[in-house]
């Protein structure tokens, strides 16, 4: 199924935001990522799915610059990304968040989002105070803005996550496994969050282990075994192959 065109939903935009051809990384004799080749339509929601150990946050660390690629070619809107730092790709577009949330945890929830304004973002504090008011409030957390980082629940932690970068003012938005260890109703919300800030025309790649999370948003969905593309299409047409249920379900043909 490695084979199949890549749906862009309708609406979606059809020029390639970003490009990636022939990535690989080790670390010592463990291959890691092994030739990989995908592109992602700017403004369109692409899943990515795999068993632990698949590569997908190595993935993520090769596109933001904080791992190093050993080898191919990654471009952003037509022009590499080679030996630019994290901190030059953030400001060309890229943001993320982490699968574990890392604030600034004596820092209030308004000074998160100020650091990343000013910093990954590049605006001055003056403007981006309104813009990090708006965030906040997208992202549920105004009542919280005064609080420190490190005394958020779980749930805010990850809108907080998620805020910081949006605050960056991305093109190409990375979310890793941001679902993950909350309950169906506090993923539920997360998810209609995303949904909105999808449909205002934000590109998104989101690892997602919560299934039904990932299934109810992605315009397409690629799934990685030991860091090789083994499908990469639509959702339904994905998830009813029968390597990706051997592989990522554990059920058998």
């Amino acid at each position: 199924m490695e084979g199949v065109t890549a749906r862009v939903s309708e609406g979606r935009g059809s020029a390639v935001l970003l490009s990636a051809r022939g990535l690989s990384k080790s670390f010592g004799a463990l291959r890691v990522v092994t030739d990989l080749d995908f592109e992602v339509a700017d403004r369109e929601l692409v899943g990515v799915l795999g068993p632990n150990g698949a590569g997908k946050t190595t993935l993520f660390n090769l596109i933001s610059g904080d791992q190093r690629l050993d080898a191919g070619h990654l471009l952003l809107g037509g022009q590499s990304l080679a030996g630019t730092p994290p901190h030059i790709r953030a400001r060309r577009g890229i943001g993320r968040t982490y699968q574990i949330p890392r604030p600034y945890s004596g820092m209030t929830t308004f000074e998160n989002l100020l650091v990343a304004a000013m910093f990954a973002g590049g605006r001055s504090e003056r403007a981006a105070y309104a813009e990090c008011a708006q965030i906040l409030e997208e992202c549920g957390l105004s009542e919280r803005e005064n609080q420190p980082a490190g005394s958020l629940t779980l749930l805010n932690r990850k809108r907080l996550e998620l805020a910081r970068a949006l605050a960056g003012k991305p093109r190409l938005l990375l979310l890793d496994e941001i679902a993950g260890g909350l309950t169906e109703e506090e993923s539920g919300q997360l998810v209609a969050l995303i949904r909105r800030i999808r449909d205002r025309g934000m590109t998104i790649v989101w690892i997602e282990h919560v299934l039904h999370a990932i299934m109810s948003v992605a315009d397409r969905i690629i799934v990685l075994n030991f860091g090789q593309k083994i499908a990469d299409g639509a959702p339904s047409d994905v998830i009813a192959d029968p390597e990706v249920r051997r592989v990522y379900m554990g059920i058998e043909a």
